[in-house]
């Protein structure tokens, strides 16, 4: 990294807007998408409409000629080293300052999504992986780390977390999202923001709001969902990684909602975000959404309507060019059409993140070397891999394999290290060409196994191959007749089938490549069944970015593991499954269906979203949210519910329980806590979550897990749009999953209805420049704020 031997002093916001010209306040709210090097995307757009929205994009003097907002990922599409990258964006940024009469540089971003993406950079497994964890400390780990290389490389701002909510496992964006549950990935959001921020850097929400309940699970479809399903399941992640994070950056997503454009939705972009929540970071677009309201959403009649609806409703930064607020929105603002008062409001707020997050000018003295993946980003991908691994089935005892015997090991995901990571990875987001690097150390599953057992031991056969190739009739496909034969002359057979990430139907699950039909790709499960019918026991192992159904091997299949793309240290996690060296403490972040119909489905449904005798459909999950086993076994025991001396609407509610390792070996249980609201005014979930803690325990030890609960998690948004808490009797579960058996207590709130902390309308707190302190403390503070987040005493 550059040291900086000087930097400028930060300027003054005010007098800066006032100086300047139209042209040169609009110059700051746009992005531009520069190409660094000669290499070009392979394979295809990695943006929607990418070529068509660049294609009249001006040459770069022209562009900046007043001066530049940010520069769009201008490393990440480059096989450079660290060094290089950085000595371009340098020129880059002398260039854009001599543009600018007040020597403001541009503001960089990149995709942080599995880790800064960037060539060469740590690769952490995907966000379905974190949820799996339910291990906010690891998370901001992870988040502390990513921030770290991005402080080292001159990168300001990263576009992550994903915060939208799993709603339809077609939608090929869910391998980006962290849970089904929105109190789960607002606690794992809220970690990662924060440990991104302790660097200095900062971190973006997307996509806000609704995009994950697109009409078929298809990208950018419409969304159909009522306002209190907005305010009760996608407004919560936001709302508090916003009040618990404090995160510097929102982007809008592409959804229409109820037929508006989120982009021109004054109601949610500025009276949810800002005037409820009190954001006071940017709102970024999201990658030529301003335009879109022009070219698919039909709601503009032209690129400069659309720059006015964008701007007014709250849209401070257009990425990643200027195609509509350079001079289409210049022409509306002399129009008289766009106030420029508001043009000036985000101006400021876009001066004041750059000043926030020290988008300066800085002279380099020299240049040292930037490892991108370093031992301690590789410790924490590696804990994160591990303990998102979930066992869904062991039925028969098989895992953990502790004899060494005859492996078969057989699949298209088997031996590709493309298949253990995401489709925000550098690998599969870029599309190096084939034989290319991969510019870090990913061992497959086929070579971290053989480094756990000895590769004298496994027999390797691909199977089939992952896509949908031209292929014989069923039962004729030469790769299905080897790997059954290799599968009959061994003792166990571990078939590893899944996904593979990638944009725009180039894979199998990623952005825009949604599935038509929720099944294995190609011919895998064609493969699944040719093995399990040679009689040899099958481990079957899911490598995926979305929960497939697995009824049809549940009974069938010794066992079944699921692993959500771990990542670069992803292999020797599901290895050390196999071999027994990892005990699985995973837990599933979403449901994992038994069929491919009643989609979709999701654990947080009243009465009659589940099965009924009415209905011939029984959409019941083959494993459900929060479901995983150990290579132990955990009791729970002495539940006990308790409110404080008032007992009413506004009450602390006290939840205590044991946790026993009645097994014979250490082991990790994720107690879960959930609440049914017996009898409301609207219709409840039969369970929803409201807190966890995970608890490790050596064999034959004993731990105490308490949650505080406020009354808000007991809130529901009513008739009237407010977040209320109602009395009522309410049941408490403690649990393994959200539909095991588990204990339960009730208990009744008396008094007046209460309405919930969120409703809160005073007016947020005047904007404040973030301090960065310890990360730590900073993590302590987080987990302070979430009210159900369980504490362990006791134990060994």
């Amino acid at each position: 990294m550059s040291s900086p031997r000087d930097q400028e002093p930060a300027f003054d916001i005010d007098d800066v807007i006032a100086r300047m010209t139209l042209e040169e306040k609009l110059a700051q709210l746009v992005g531009l998408w520069l190409q660094l090097d000669d290499s070009s995307h392979a394979g295809g757009d990695i943006a929607p409409m990418q070529h068509e929205m660049l294609s009249n994009v001006p040459d770069f003097d022209t562009f900046t000629r007043h001066g530049l907002g940010q520069l769009t990922r201008p490393l990440g599409s480059q096989r450079s080293t660290p060094e290089q990258m950085m000595t371009a964006v340098d020129r880059v940024q002398e260039s854009v300052t001599a543009h600018s009469r007040f020597d403001i540089p541009a503001l960089v971003h990149e995709e942080i999504l599995t880790g800064l993406q960037l060539f060469g950079a740590a690769t952490y497994p995907t966000p379905l992986a974190w949820g799996s964890t339910w291990d906010t400390e690891l998370i901001t780990r992870m988040g502390e780390q990513i921030g770290s290389s991005m402080k080292a490389m001159g990168i300001h701002l990263g576009l992550a977390p994903v915060l939208d909510v799993v709603r339809d496992p077609r939608w090929g964006r869910v391998e980006e999202c962290i849970a089904e549950d929105p109190y789960l990935v607002g606690v794992i959001g809220s970690a990662y923001v924060v440990g991104v921020q302790s660097q200095g850097v900062g971190a973006t929400l997307k996509h806000f709001l609704g995009y994950s309940n697109s009409q078929a699970g298809r990208n950018l479809a419409p969304v159909h969902a009522g306002p209190r399903e907005i305010l009760e399941v996608f407004s919560v992640p936001f709302e508090m990684a916003v009040k618990l994070a404090r995160p510097h950056a929102v982007m809008h997503s592409y959804a229409e909602i109820d037929g508006v454009p989120v982009a021109a939705d004054k109601t949610l972009l500025t009276g949810l975000l800002r005037d409820r929540w009190g954001f006071d970071g940017t709102v970024v677009a999201d990658y030529f959404g301003v335009a879109f309201l022009h070219t698919l959403h039909d709601v503009a009649s032209s690129i400069g309507d659309a720059a006015a609806l964008a701007l007014i409703a709250g849209v401070d930064v257009e990425l990643p060019t200027g195609n509509a607020y350079l001079e289409p929105l210049a022409d509306q603002v002399r129009q008289g059409l766009v106030p420029i008062d508001v043009v000036d409001t985000a101006v400021r707020r876009v001066l004041r993140q750059k000043q926030d997050l020290s988008v300066r000018r800085v002279a380099r003295e020299s240049t040292k070397t930037v490892d991108l993946d370093p031992p301690s980003a590789r410790a924490v991908a590696q804990q994160i891999a591990e303990k998102s691994v979930v066992l869904l089935a062991n039925s028969t005892g098989l895992l953990p394999l502790n004899d060494l015997q005859r492996i078969a090991l057989i699949g298209p995901n088997a031996d590709s290290a493309e298949a253990l990571m995401g489709n925000y990875s550098f690998t599969n987001h870029v599309e190096a060409p084939p034989g290319a690097s991969l510019g870090i150390d990913v061992p497959t599953i086929f070579e971290a196994l053989a480094a756990e057992v000895g590769d004298h031991h496994i027999r390797y056969a691909i199977g089939c191959e992952l896509g949908e190739p031209v292929a014989p009739e069923a039962g004729d496909d030469p790769l299905i007749a080897e790997a059954v034969d290799v599968a009959r002359a061994s003792d166990v057979c571990v078939v590893v089938v899944g996904d593979r990430a990638g944009l725009f139907g180039r894979g199998t699950v990623g952005e825009g490549s949604d599935a038509e039909l929720l099944e294995l790709p190609g011919r895998q499960q064609e493969l699944v069944d040719a093995l399990i019918a040679t009689g040899t026991p099958v481990i079957l192992v899911l490598v995926t970015g979305r929960p497939y159904p697995v009824g049809r091997w549940e009974e069938q299949a010794a066992a079944i593991v699921q692993s959500f793309f771990p990542g670069e240290e992803g292999g020797s996690a599901i290895a050390g499954v196999i071999s027994g060296r990892v005990n699985p403490s995973g837990r599933l972040p979403v449901s994992i269906p038994k069929r491919p119909g009643g989609q979709p489905y999701n654990y947080r449904h009243p009465r009659l979203g589940g099965p009924t005798p009415i209905s011939n459909i029984d959409p019941s999950p083959a494993f459900a949210f929060g479901h995983g086993l150990t290579y132990t076994t955990f009791h729970h025991a002495n539940l006990e519910v308790a409110a404080d001396g008032n007992s009413d609407t506004a009450s602390t509610i006290t939840v205590t329980c044991s946790v026993y390792n009645k097994g014979d070996r250490q082991g990790s249980d994720v107690v879960q806590l959930y609440v049914h609201d017996v009898a409301a005014s609207v219709t409840r979930p039969l369970r929803q979550l409201i807190g966890w803690a995970r608890v490790d325990l050596p064999a034959g030890a004993s731990a105490a897990v308490r949650f505080t609960v406020h009354t808000d998690r007991l809130g529901l948004v009513n008739r009237d749009l407010n977040w209320v808490v109602e009395p009522g009797e309410f049941e408490f579960t403690i649990a393994s999953s959200a539909t095991a058996e588990g204990l339960s207590r009730r208990l009744t709130l008396r008094g007046s209805r209460a309405f919930s902390v969120r409703t809160d309308t005073s007016p947020p707190p005047p904007p404040s420049p973030r301090k960065i302190g310890d990360p730590h403390a900073l993590r302590r503070k987080l987990l302070s704020r979430i009210s159900a987040a369980g504490t362990v005493s006791g134990g060994p």
